[in-house]
């Protein structure tokens, strides 16, 4: 059975790399608001490794630079695909690996760093600073107050602008923090879903006139379609 190319694509904007949709057991948390990926999950622990290898063959190392990403936590993904991927970057001679965490498991990307011996660019999905519209609006469940909490635990957080509710001012802060701590950064644009939260055009329209500037930072990429990786 072939598998979706929407699983598989490559990355040759900024920071080339290829990079995996993979499926892994449900998000720990799953009670964002504004978030319907958690789908794509499941229970199967066979047939989720089956289907995570046949994702994982498509990858050559030609960047030397792999990105898994999955509908939740790497911490969420079956043991075996750890193990797959591990062996993958040996392999293939990766030089980076991107993976992706809640706030939730903070403590225990220290291990996984550890555990790939390979570098790993830890992204997280902060959608704001703003403590209150994370927290209240977007039920986050990451409690930090402070973009410096963030930092000491990961390397590129993800962004989300153009939600109804939030202010330019918020979305002005988030750029700083982003920039002022953190190396490499996503910045989402939002786009309506299944769920309740919806997408403020004006916003929208105003980041991205007013940090068009971005589209050209090396360190940042904006995400206009959920798309945009190639994969989803």
């Amino acid at each position: 059975m072939g598998i979706p190319e929407s699983r598989y694509s490559k990355i040759t904007d900024k920071n080339h790399r290829e990079i995996c949709l993979l499926r892994s057991f449900p998000c720990a948390w799953g009670k964002c608001t504004f978030c319907d990926y958690i789908e794509d999950n499941g229970r199967d622990e066979a047939a989720m490794v089956s289907l995570n290898r046949q994702v994982l063959r498509h990858v050559t190392g030609e960047f030397g630079v792999l990105e898994v990403i999955n509908s939740g936590s790497c911490f969420e993904l079956p043991e075996q695909t750890l193990l797959d991927i591990s062996r993958l970057t040996k392999e293939k001679g990766m030089k980076r690996l991107f993976f992706e965490s809640h706030w939730m498991y903070r403590r225990m990307v220290a291990g996984m760093r550890e555990r790939m011996e390979v570098p790993i660019v830890f992204k997280i999905g902060v959608e704001t600073f703003d403590n209150d519209f994370r927290q209240k609006v977007l039920n986050k469940n990451a409690d930090f107050k402070e973009p410096e909490e963030v930092a000491a635990y990961f390397d590129s957080p993800c962004l989300m602008v153009g939600i109804q509710g939030q202010t330019k001012k918020m979305i002005a802060r988030d750029i700083i923090c982003l920039k002022k701590y953190f190396q490499l950064g996503t910045v989402n644009v939002y786009n309506n879903n299944t769920t309740r939260i919806r997408r403020d055009e004006e916003l929208v329209r105003w980041f991205m006139e007013e940090y068009r500037w971005l589209l050209a930072d090396p360190a940042v990429e904006v995400l206009y379609e959920i798309t945009d990786f190639g994969v989803g």
